[in-house]
């Protein structure tokens, strides 16, 4: 074979075998952020190690997107899929209430999202009905039980209230879904599961997003003091 016919193969075979990788776009548009959203759950299913007792299954939140957004993610790594859905953040990390995350803090009463790894425990019933338990495993969220961090359902983080008004309402530092969609947190999360959180702006097509504004970690307040605890989903 002389050297025309070795380079006219070559790029044949490469064409080949980019095709199908374009086709399965076309039909799953989603699959370049699915592929990341996995790469996140196993590496962060590793990070956690023993602590977490059931690996099929691991919830997402990805605060570097708006509100009105899809950001929390169920990812099944048995059977390789993702389904994503709106969940709310702090109004401590929202003040403007414009949909965007700008704090994350970890101190009782800033009424802020924490970042960081999760374990889900039990479900009990609350101010908001059912609603499920979480145990901060990072230093970033360790408060998450005495603080009252949960999962839970709201009518302010639903579909039609961002088609209302254009992005969610805001929780206390908690997890708030659609009632429907918090029903599949119940079946999927619960029981000593992984839910992490922070800014990892995936886009739907798998691109990268940038807040409009800088986020960092609230600790203390201007003054020095800490937060006296305000937080109404205490269970």
């Amino acid at each position: 074979m002389n050297r025309r016919d070795l380079i006219k193969g070559s790029l044949a075979a490469t064409a080949a075998a980019a095709l199908p990788a374009r086709l399965f776009a076309q039909v799953n548009p989603t699959a370049a952020r699915e592929a990341k959203l996995m790469v996140i759950a196993r590496d962060e299913l590793a990070r956690a190690g023993t602590s977490i007792w059931r690996k099929d299954i691991v919830g997402i939140a990805d605060f570097g997107l708006h509100s009105s957004q899809k950001r929390f993610h169920f990812v099944d790594l048995e059977n390789e899929r993702v389904t994503s859905y709106h969940v709310s953040h702090g109004t401590g990390s929202d003040g403007e209430h414009d949909g965007w995350l700008k704090r994350y803090s970890n101190i009782e009463g800033s009424e802020a999202s924490s970042r960081g790894a999760f374990m889900t425990r039990s479900w009990y019933v609350g101010r908001y009905g059912t609603s499920l338990r979480l145990d901060g495993l990072d230093s970033t969220n360790s408060n998450a039980l005495p603080r009252a961090i949960v999962m839970h359902p709201a009518s302010y983080a639903t579909p039609g209230h961002v088609d209302r008004w254009g992005r969610l309402g805001r929780s206390n530092g908690c997890f708030a879904m659609g009632p429907e969609q918090f029903d599949r947190a119940l079946i999927d999360l619960s029981g000593g599961r992984l839910l992490v959180s922070g800014s990892y702006g995936i886009a739907q097509d798998g691109s990268a997003v940038s807040p409009p504004i800088a986020q960092y970690d609230l600790l203390r307040r201007p003054d020095g003091t800490t937060f006296s605890r305000t937080s109404p989903s205490a269970y």
